[in-house]
């Protein structure tokens, strides 16, 4: 997993967790219960993106049988990576007490002397093996000369036993590198300087926007609302799907469609480019992300004899666009607004907070995904969290954004904000986006680097002409999680007499709809 120093930001480990099994489609699948081009913005008006569940998911996800239940891993023992990331040990090791306190202050269960006992033994290993390399080549230089028969033989079997113990040693080598890659993917990318230390009631407010909205009478939730005003059917989904799904009717349906196209409308004006992402990808790139498909409590849903899963974010296709890539400095930065559906298993959730939409196994969501170089990585942070400000500010929101502390930030984040709006049927502040800086974490493991252009033209052609590749930074920001929104809009718009009026930027992309009435009986 991605290490990153506090001087130069860049994260020096990075992990794997390797499949054995290749790609293979069955009937019966199993989800395991425990996110540079130039785009010039057109006036034009958006048609709209309307989409229903890909038509990839929907085979997949709809055989003549399927079974849901737990998949629980099956060999403990070390697997053979299928790829290895871009790790610095050494740097580890010199770093080891800033990263040891770093592990401490996000409450990780990384073990860092387990990494680097494994490293010692590695090195101690290679210089074995480079020593008894050496020793075979001297060997086989002598046996290149005029040698008496007896002295030759004597060489012959000095040969056959130093390639006999090289075989081995070898072996042991590789077994290492596979152990040391394997236990570094718990250890967390490093932390920005400034983020609070601590657990979730560390976390620091940044910046409070608006008051919440004085009700002159008794206020809903919005499952209420959304019962009074025929929005969704929770009962019926749970028949078709199980608990946490929904279906959404007559205006929540315009409300949906309306927050995608109006966020990616508005995004795209900032020059990103939009994009509609696969939602069926490989295991091995939502591990690349820094996600555990298989772990205990995952979020993911995995396809059962498959290396396949189903995203939870769109950070996670996103991420995998450029995977393997060298890209030319001047393509940088390059800026991506995606829509997509998202499944997540919420292992784990209970509480008043699972009520209704807030925390749902499948929701439509728009993401924005940047890569950039180091050194503009920490700006395009506080670009990201400007734009979200700005769309939540533009609908009458009352929201407040959170510097979030270490020990809420997942693996591969290096600094995180948070987004927590005021919901009054709720009676709290609940997440509606976030906006991480991953910097190099993820782009290690990717494989995705830029190459820097010269400051003066190189003298000749030719081997060192070119500068050395880095890696780029990845960060990553929610715009619109769909179900979140509708939680806000319906509790904070509603009216006495039960209606809920539109806010004015919606209304172009809802056909002009401005309130939401009750239904005539």
């Amino acid at each position: 997993m991605g290490l990153q120093s506090f001087t130069s930001k860049f994260s020096p480990l990075s992990s794997f967790r390797p499949f054995s099994k290749p790609p293979k489609f069955h009937t019966t699948v199993s989800c395991s219960l425990s996110h540079h081009l130039h785009y010039h913005h057109s006036s034009r008006q958006l048609p709209l993106l309307a989409r229903t569940l890909s038509s990839t998911a929907a085979a997949t996800l709809q055989p003549a049988t399927a079974t849901v239940s737990a998949s629980p891993d099956g060999d403990k023992g070390v697997k053979a990576p299928q790829w290895k990331a871009a790790i610095d040990f050494k740097w580890i090791r010199d770093n080891k007490e800033a990263v040891a306190a770093n592990i401490k202050n996000r409450n990780s269960n990384a073990n860092l002397n387990l990494v680097l006992e494994i490293y010692d033994k590695f090195l101690n290993l290679q210089k074995e093996v480079e020593r008894l390399r050496a020793e075979r080549n001297v060997v086989a230089n002598k046996m290149k000369g005029k040698l008496e028969p007896s002295e030759r033989q004597k060489l012959i079997e000095e040969g056959k036993n130093l390639k006999d113990v090289l075989v081995t040693l070898e072996e042991e080598l590789l077994k290492l590198t596979d152990e040391l890659q394997q236990e570094a993917q718990s250890v967390p990318n490093m932390t920005h300087p400034d983020a609070p230390i601590g657990g979730e009631d560390s976390s620091t407010v940044r910046k409070l926007v608006g008051k919440p909205r004085e009700f002159g009478f008794s206020v809903k939730d919005h499952v209420q609302l959304g019962k009074d005003l025929d929005l969704f059917d929770f009962d019926a989904a749970a028949e078709v799907s199980g608990s946490k799904f929904y279906y959404l009717k007559n205006e929540a349906v315009l409300l949906e469609l309306g927050l995608v196209n109006w966020a990616v409308s508005e995004v795209m004006k900032r020059g990103f480019i939009p994009l509609m992402t696969p939602e069926i990808v490989r295991s091995s790139l939502v591990e690349k992300c820094g996600f555990q498909p298989r772990g205990t409590n995952t979020q993911v849903y995995s396809i059962e004899d498959s290396d396949q899963c189903l995203i939870g974010t769109a950070e996670i296709p996103v991420g995998g666009i450029h995977m393997g890539s060298i890209l030319p400095e001047s393509s940088l930065p390059l800026k991506y607004v995606a829509f997509s559906h998202c499944f997540r298993t919420e292992a784990g959730a209970a509480g008043a907070a699972t009520r209704g939409l807030y925390r749902v196994h499948q929701f439509s969501k728009v993401e924005m995904f940047i890569f950039c170089r180091p050194e503009e990585s920490d700006a395009f942070h506080g670009e990201l969290i400007q734009i979200e400000e700005d769309l939540f500010s533009s609908l009458g929101l009352h929201f407040k954004t959170m510097d979030m502390a270490t020990e809420d930030l997942g693996a591969p984040a290096y600094r995180k904000f948070d987004v927590e709006a005021w919901m009054p049927g709720l009676g709290r502040y609940g997440e509606i986006s976030s906006a991480s800086n991953c910097t190099d974490y993820q782009s290690r493991r990717l494989g995705i680097r830029y190459r820097p252009e010269p400051s003066s033209p190189p003298p000749k052609k030719g081997k060192g002409s070119s500068a050395p590749t880095q890696f780029v930074h990845t960060l990553n920001a929610t715009a619109c999680a769909v179900p979140r929104m509708i939680v806000c809009l319906l509790e904070n718009y509603q009216e006495e007499d039960g209606s809920v009026v539109i806010p004015e930027p919606l209304r172009p992309f809802m056909g002009g709809l401005e309130v939401i009435a009750p239904k005539c009986k």
